[in-house]
């Protein structure tokens, strides 16, 4: 099936040297079939490996890649809201280096998202990871959708299609902690998932560890919500509540039986448990200060520190936004 929408896939890299070259030629194959234009571009996010010299080959050999070199790694959102302010195709395909999302599938996404769809991401049918990554996977799918507020977040991956326009309901963002499913929630509203298949990793091992993605998870928690500072606040009332039964109980006692509660296993429990509600608060409040001072010091997201010869097709555009008829009159 070929739709009528100019394409950008956009592919953050990190030690994907080994998977580049059948990567792009599995995607050429597959576009060639699907689309009037398109264009291939490969971020690299400060790889250590030779990622970049593959690239910059790729990119002699094919005249729709273009290689974006990124100063160090910044981590996989940055590299891909890099490319994401670089594309000039209608419609945005995002997936791994790794091969684990099948090319060949993209068809199934910009069918979906030909029927209205904002954001459609290719939900794996079985995913190849070990019980940490899968686990840490459900964590960070958790905190999404309490930032996204939408359904589908316990169905996003990597391996998304959105129309280029809604970039611009995040233009304007500058932060260094980068959340792409969160940033396009600010600009889209209609989300939706088709399964797809999802292969075991090509080469090498997941960058991903179990503490990164938990830790990933946190991030996008504490920067794009305020659920944290809520459950501080609820979490302190409800001690207040439970500190004024524990007054109750002791002059309820005091008048009753005309004496005091005894024993000091009581008041160190109590105390222990107030402290430690205190400390949880403060922890939060700090989180939330600390990504204050980031966004102050003005952090870029990530800095592009070379480009490969970029082409200019002419069909590869991004759609000029649609005249809003004049309601004055």
């Amino acid at each position: 099936m070929r739709f009528p929408c100019t394409c950008s896939v956009i592919i953050p890299v990190y030690r994907g040297a080994d998977t580049l070259s059948e990567l792009v030629s599995q995607l050429v194959k597959t576009l060639e079939s699907s689309v009037p234009s398109y264009e291939i571009l490969l971020v690299n996010d400060g790889s250590p490996d030779n990622s970049w010299e593959v690239i910059t080959h790729l990119s002699q050999q094919v005249e729709q890649v273009r290689g974006i070199n990124l100063l160090r790694n910044y981590g996989q959102h940055n590299a891909l809201l890099c490319g994401i302010r670089q594309a000039r195709g209608e419609v945005i395909v995002t997936l791994d280096d790794d091969l684990q999302n099948p090319p060949h599938e993209i068809p199934k996404l910009l069918e979906k998202l030909a029927e209205g769809y904002d954001v459609v991401y290719g939900t794996p049918t079985q995913e190849q990871h070990g019980l940490w990554r899968d686990l840490a996977s459900q964590v960070t799918k958790l905190a999404l959708r309490s930032t996204m507020g939408v359904d589908t977040a316990r169905q996003v991956s990597a391996f998304r299609a959105f129309r280029t326009t809604i970039r611009r309901g995040f233009a304007e963002f500058h932060s260094p902690s980068v959340s792409v499913d969160v940033l396009l929630t600010w600009g889209a509203a209609r989300f939706t998932a088709v399964p797809v298949a999802h292969n075991p990793r090509a080469a090498g091992r997941s960058n991903y560890t179990f503490r990164k993605l938990v830790r990933h998870a946190m991030n996008m928690v504490t920067g794009f919500s305020i659920l944290p500072l809520q459950l501080a606040s609820l979490m302190g009332f409800s001690f207040a509540i439970f500190g004024l039964l524990v007054l109750v109980y002791v002059i309820g006692r005091y008048l009753i039986q005309g004496g005091s509660v005894p024993g000091f296993p009581f008041l160190a429990s109590t105390i222990a448990i107030f402290s430690g509600v205190q400390l949880f608060a403060l922890g939060i409040i700090g989180e939330y200060l600390a990504r204050m001072h980031f966004r102050l010091q003005d952090r870029p997201p990530y800095v592009i520190g070379e480009q490969t010869a970029t082409i200019e097709p002419s069909p590869l555009r991004e759609p000029e936004p649609t005249p809003q008829p004049d309601r004055t009159q």
